[in-house]
């Protein structure tokens, strides 16, 4: 039985400073008299500042503590504008901050992603300890909820997997009685906690997943993701002068797009939905009012050609050193060395005694241990800096626009779609 409660994701662009905050409160005011559970992530651009903490922290530890203290002084700066100075918030934000010094300085395990998860996930922490005593502040009554109390994950640091019955048994205990009171509930996007209650993530932009997880255990009426767009659109309005916004999107289509890389919606989020078929909405905090993007199960809709861009793209063309041909065997370790480096396969091609892969690699440092070890079997050509254009419900004007002034290095198609990995052609000038 489906229970009157929403669930709202606000992203780091939502809550990036007082006014953003501000906008925020505003758009829940008009929701007091619904459940609501909220989803909060950093506060704009608070994970990269984190995450040069991390790097400092395996250089230098004490530039790591001023840099984390650069942090702290920030989010400071926003909650004075909104509470002024002296609110007990501050108080509780130098808790936070302070427990993540002390890690800094007595930490004995040197695992990168372990550092990472334990560090990084100060910014939500911090970001949902300041709109919560906001909007309490405005006597809308919100109790803030840790959500690392709730998200069961494995010991995958960066990229947790859930373990959905403890995460179900914890939802239904600690937080359904809470929404069946008045007031919000406010919690963390991005982050949960190994069963060894260590601080996990679930991997970069994890806070629309969360809001499905929590949505999916809550038996939510709905779940809205609020952007700075007006819902879906046909392409990246950074990157296109003419996009539409798409009024109707099936469940199917939005799993496919987010597999090809559109940034409006993380990949996981959509399956714990479709699996209740809990709507989702993506509107918009800039307006609103609008009606947004609906996510659903029986829409039966002709779409525009879509396109997504996944910039940053690496192609490792890997052969056999004897040339004897790429086998199944060939095949089979070059994949559990991709599951080794988490390695994220976008498009790939055998041929004859080479067999090449576009992949999503940002960790430079697993990329350069995945070529190390296939180097020891195979020949192998890196080409980086390389896009990769996915093109959904596509026809042929919209492909040759794509391939202008363009390489392609790479070319499949199926169906309604077609993807390929290409470069930009060199500029030759005269002498």
């Amino acid at each position: 039985m489906r229970n009157h409660i929403k669930v709202f994701k606000f992203g780091g662009a939502s809550v990036k400073d007082a006014a953003a905050i501000k906008n925020v409160a505003k758009i829940l005011k008009s929701y007091q008299k619904d459940s609501i559970l909220v989803v909060i992530s950093a506060m704009g651009k608070t994970t990269n500042a984190l995450e040069k903490v991390i790097h400092a922290y395996f250089e230098d530890k004490e530039n790591a503590i001023e840099l984390l203290e650069n942090v702290h002084q920030q989010h400071l700066q926003e909650v004075q504008k909104l509470l002024g100075k002296g609110h007990d918030v501050e108080k509780d934000m130098a808790k936070l901050v302070n427990t993540v010094k002390r890690f800094l300085k007595q930490n004995k395990k040197k695992g990168y992603d372990f550092v990472y998860d334990q560090i990084v996930s100060l910014g939500e922490l911090l970001s949902t300890t300041i709109v919560a005593a906001y909007l309490n502040r405005l006597n809308m009554s919100t109790h803030w909820l840790d959500a690392r109390k709730n998200i069961s994950t494995d010991n995958t640091f960066r990229e947790g997997n859930i373990q959905w019955d403890a995460t179900q048994r914890n939802i239904l205990k600690n937080v359904l009685p809470i929404l069946k009171k008045n007031g919000f509930v406010l919690t963390q996007g991005f982050i949960g906690s190994s069963k060894d209650k260590s601080t996990t993530t679930l991997g970069r932009e994890g806070s629309d997943f969360t809001a499905a997880i929590f949505s999916y255990c809550l038996d939510a009426e709905s779940m809205s993701i609020w952007k700075d767009v007006p819902g879906i659109l046909t392409a990246d309005p950074r990157l296109f002068k003419k996009v539409e916004k798409i009024d109707r999107l099936s469940y199917k289509e939005a799993i496919e797009m987010t597999y090809y890389g559109a940034k409006v919606i993380h990949p996981k989020t959509i399956k714990p939905l479709q699996n209740k078929n809990i709507p989702m909405y993506v509107k918009s905090f800039v307006e609103p009012k609008g009606e947004g993007t609906f996510i659903g199960s029986n829409v039966d809709a002709h779409y525009p050609p879509v396109v997504v861009i996944e910039k940053e793209q690496v192609m490792l063309q890997i052969s056999t050193k004897d040339f004897s041909f790429v086998a199944e065997h060939h095949l089979s370790f070059i994949f559990q060395l991709f599951t080794k480096y988490r390695t994220k396969v976008n498009m790939m091609q055998n041929m004859a005694i080479s067999f090449s892969v576009c992949a999503t690699i940002k960790d430079e440092g697993r990329l350069s241990k995945l070529i190390a070890e296939l180097k020891k079997t195979f020949n192998v050509v890196v080409e980086k800096k390389l896009e990769l254009i996915t093109v959904r419900h596509y026809h042929k004007s919209v492909i040759e626009q794509m391939k202008k002034h363009k390489i392609v290095m790479l070319e499949e198609r199926i169906r309604n779609t077609i993807q390929m990995v290409v470069k930009d052609v060199p500029v030759m000038e005269r002498k």
